[in-house]
């Protein structure tokens, strides 16, 4: 079984740091290619060992990702 999840990627300090919302999972890597990766593997070794309550209190529903007008100064 697949799921579809939330990447969000940031470039940080040289590298890009790797987060996913819904379980609250993050990871890191030098590339976005091997943050992606990095956190796909955090997110399947989660799954594989977490227990069922630590799933229902960590996983969110569904995750909304929009943008903000701020005006700034």
């Amino acid at each position: 079984m697949t799921n579809h999840l939330t990447a969000i990627l940031e470039q940080e300090d040289g590298g890009y740091m790797s987060l996913c919302p819904e379980v609250d999972v993050a990871s890191q890597g030098a590339t976005i290619e091997e943050a992606r990766n990095n956190l796909r593997e955090a997110l399947e070794l989660f799954f594989e060992s977490a227990s069922e309550d630590e799933l229902q209190e960590r996983l969110h529903g569904e995750v909304f990702a929009t943008s903000v007008e701020v005006a700034v100064g």
